[in-house]
């Protein structure tokens, strides 16, 4: 499959969508980005709603950069993991990030597609998307977001993935920049950083009507 150029593109925001035999991919995605990486990383893997979440955890051991799971409302910072909690989606509005309890995207919740399409409205040019393994076709509908707004969309080797159905969903329908390898992925993303970041573009319009947060069900 053809790859093309970056054009010298770099990313404020990288957004990354994984299903199933996401995590091993995502270990090695996280294993490949340098200490003091320049973008700030979002994360959406399919999990079950219910039960404990341990991904940042595992993402923070594979690799070099802090990983937590979002929280509503805090500001995204270059060189930190955040991670999509169960059942709820991990959206970007301006510069800060928002979880929040949409309506389930493709029967999911959270759902990639919502990450891509925010991120893209907020970060345009500015964003990179990244496809990894998984089932169906969430997350082909948000890089497609992503490369209409002008940003960078890379999609692991179906050959390569453990679940082959969500990148070649992507690489059909959005015709990505690179079709690569997850370790070629990290090197390529290593290589686009923006140091010390970049201002948003545009603030985005909110991806659903607002339900409650993590923080506010915990409240009430």
């Amino acid at each position: 499959m053809s790859e093309r150029r970056t054009d010298g593109r770099t990313a404020a925001v990288v957004v990354v969508g994984a299903s199933a035999g996401g995590v091993e991919a995502l270990k090695q995605l996280v294993r490949g980005l340098p200490a003091g990486y320049g973008s700030a990383v979002l994360i959406v893997l399919h999990v079950p709603p219910a039960g404990t979440s341990v991904l940042p955890q595992i993402l923070e051991r594979a690799g070099r950069l802090p990983s937590a799971h979002a929280r509503d409302g805090e500001p995204l910072e270059p060189g930190r993991i955040y991670v999509a909690p169960p059942d709820f989606h991990l959206t970007v509005e301006a510069d800060t990030i928002r979880v929040v309890d949409g309506p389930k995207e493709n029967g999911v919740r959270p759902a990639i597609d919502a990450l891509f399409r925010t991120a893209a409205h907020a970060y345009g040019e500015r964003v990179a998307g990244v496809i990894l393994s998984g089932s169906l076709a969430d997350g082909s509908a948000g890089l497609a977001a992503v490369k209409e707004a002008g940003g960078l969309t890379v999609v692991q080797n179906p050959a390569e993935a453990s679940y082959a159905a969500m990148p070649s969903s992507a690489i059909d329908l959005v015709g990505p920049d690179h079709v690569l390898p997850v370790a070629a992925i990290a090197a390529l993303l290593a290589g686009v950083a923006t140091p010390g970041g970049a201002e948003p573009v545009a603030h985005a319009v909110p991806a659903f009507d607002s339900g409650p947060t993590p923080d506010e069900e915990r409240a009430s």
